[in-house]
């Protein structure tokens, strides 16, 4: 049996963490350190981190039971198809391995065993060099995965950007990149990750250029 080891795995609960303030935390594998958001297990099962790898740190190849989702953030990460700079999205479904590393070291957005049980697709986006779709208002959209319910996009808010007030059916995981996202329940400067149950509702705008990754329909 896995040590327990839960964190915020009660999904009737909003969560806020602004990463920025986090301490780094040793992972079990030299040279990785881990920011740890939601966890079900110490070592396994249900995880959302922000994981930094030192530079030449490395993986021995493995496999990610229930998927594994990566928002490059900084650096480049490396495994045996490539290297994969900042902005780079991958969702890598259970059965594929691979054994990463860094060469110049790099920090990612990490989500483990979370995919639904049916989602086999294999994506690899570099969202430097995609297109952006019109949005509500002044914002713009870059779809990244859809399946069933779960719907996954990076957003680009423009200065002065209001949204209207909505509901959010199935819940809403939002990690800023960069700027500074507002609602009624307070700021999210970069580094922030809010994760709002089913149902529940705000009102976000932005006063500077701010750009979003969010996950909706998955709670």
């Amino acid at each position: 049996m896995g040590v327990r080891q839960m964190l915020n795995m009660d999904f009737d609960q909003r969560v806020m963490i602004n990463t920025a303030q986090q301490d780094w935390v040793a992972s079990p594998r030299a040279g990785v350190w881990r920011k740890p958001l939601a966890r079900e297990e110490a070592e396994r099962g249900h995880a959302t981190s922000i994981v930094r790898f030192d530079p030449n740190a490395s993986f021995s190849a493995h496999n990610h039971p229930l998927g594994e989702e990566i928002l490059v953030l900084e650096g480049t990460f490396s495994d045996e198809t490539g290297d994969y700079g900042p902005g780079s999205y991958f969702r890598n479904p259970e059965g594929f391995r691979h054994a990463p590393f860094s060469k110049a070291g790099c920090v990612l957005f990490v989500k483990l065993h979370q995919f639904q049980t049916d989602d086999s697709e294999h994506i690899n986006i570099d969202t430097r060099n995609t297109q952006w779709l019109p949005g509500n208002g002044g914002l713009k959209v870059m779809p990244l995965h859809s399946f069933k319910t779960e719907s996954t996009a990076l957003v680009h808010w423009p200065a002065g950007e209001q949204f209207q007030p909505h509901v959010h059916a199935g819940g809403e995981e939002i990690y800023v990149i960069s700027g500074e996202l507002i609602d009624e329940h307070g700021h999210y400067p970069a580094g922030s990750w809010i994760r709002s149950p089913h149902m529940s509702r705000h009102n976000p705008r932005v006063e500077i250029d701010t750009l979003i990754w969010v996950k909706t329909g998955h709670l």
